[in-house]
């Protein structure tokens, strides 16, 4: 993992990862994506670690793509699909691979990519007064990371073509629209996702995620395979033993 650009901190069983490049607004190149994509794995992986936050440096959640970071000369044969696969999509399916719940602490401006990978985590809380958008189209791009699977499921269809134009929105109006949970009250959420049993989530977060492409009556096997599961785990027996000898 490279510490100069990617911070990495576990307190209280929660892994923070904060993205380091205040001098580009935590703009992402290669670089920043695979040393992102080590932190993430240690994450998962670690287990001292609970819950996992995501979060930029110096007043700034993630300013998208480092366009600048692509050499001048190489912008013309530059393969933008190629390096989708490199870094965003691997990315992507390693954060929706992990059972662990993952909160993106928008602390600052989050647009392009950078409001994707947000997207693509669990729960979004964002300071007051925070900027976030999508600017894609406005330099003839599709939106990526993600963005075009996570964006309408949040928002719907309607509002999700209508933020792809650009603009840039409030924290206050993300949250009119469900884009993020709240603004402000991270400690709260945090802890709240600490007392949760860890198994259970990590299938709700798989069933919640594709039970869009699903029918009914697969998913109603999903639950029965899930509780099955669940129900075998000792944070249930204890749940169970607790509420019995109120």
């Amino acid at each position: 993992m490279t510490e100069s650009i990617i911070l990495y901190a576990v307190d209280n069983h929660t892994a923070t990862i904060t993205l380091n490049r205040p001098q580009v607004k935590n703009a992402l190149n290669k670089e920043l994506h695979f040393a992102l994509y080590d932190a993430f794995e240690v994450a998962k992986t670690d287990k001292n670690v609970s819950v996992i936050v995501l979060r930029g440096s110096n007043n700034a959640f993630c300013a998208g793509a480092d366009l600048k970071s692509i050499p001048i000369e190489e912008l013309h044969s530059f393969d933008y699909g190629g390096y989708l696969d490199e870094t965003y999509n691997r990315l992507i399916r390693l954060i929706v691979s992990i059972e662990k719940p993952i909160v993106a602490h928008i602390n600052g401006i989050a647009v392009g990519a950078g409001l994707s990978i947000a997207l693509a985590c669990d729960y979004r809380i964002a300071n007051p007064g925070v900027k976030m958008g999508l600017g894609f189209l406005k330099i003839g791009l599709v939106p990526d990371a993600g963005a075009s699977y996570f964006l309408p499921r949040l928002v719907g269809l309607g509002k999700a073509n209508e933020l792809a134009l650009g603009n840039l929105i409030s924290a206050e109006e993300a949250y009119r629209i469900h884009l993020i949970n709240n603004i402000g009250h991270l400690d709260e959420l945090v802890q709240q996702l600490l007392t949760i049993p860890q198994m259970a989530f990590g299938l709700m977060k798989q069933n919640f995620r594709v039970s869009f492409e699903h029918d009914l009556e697969l998913m109603l096997q999903m639950e029965v395979d899930g509780q099955r599961q669940a129900s075998k785990t000792t944070e249930h027996k204890r749940a169970i033993q607790q509420f019995l000898s109120r």
